[in-house]
């Protein structure tokens, strides 16, 4: 009997540590932070970069036409998918004066994720959104 009692308490420790060992991967959907509804188009200043997982951050200040400067954090894609696309950490440099299009945050009105990104000489970005 304490053979076996041993015997199910040694297969059940394997079992947990081998359910433990198996990659989680729980992902949010990006419209549960961000609008389809809510499309931006936003100039500005180009003030910090974030170039880690799971995404990457932009920070741009934006000037309206009145002289006040409103702090923007778009969201994109991981670094993976960015590099895939032929991004580098050299792609975006704080000081560049970028457009980023993208949809607006649903709690927070200065956060938005990126759709389309376009330099101050005009050239078009890839931009890879985070998957649903």
């Amino acid at each position: 009997m304490k053979k076996l009692t041993l015997n199910i308490l040694v297969r059940m420790l394997l079992l947990s540590v081998g359910i433990s060992t198996f990659p989680v991967q729980a992902h949010h959907s990006w419209t549960s932070e961000y609008d389809a509804n809510k499309k931006v188009e936003v100039k500005g200043l180009v003030t910090k970069v974030e170039w880690t997982n799971p995404h990457v951050h932009i920070y741009i200040d934006s000037t309206d036409s009145s002289g006040q400067t409103t702090a923007w954090n778009f969201e994109m894609a991981s670094v993976l998918s960015l590099e895939r696309g032929g991004w580098s950490r050299r792609t975006i440099n704080i000081g560049d004066t970028i457009t980023i299009e993208g949809f607006g945050g649903r709690a927070v009105t200065e956060r938005a994720i990126a759709s389309a990104i376009r330099t101050d000489d005009g050239q078009s970005l890839f931009v890879d959104q985070p998957r649903d």
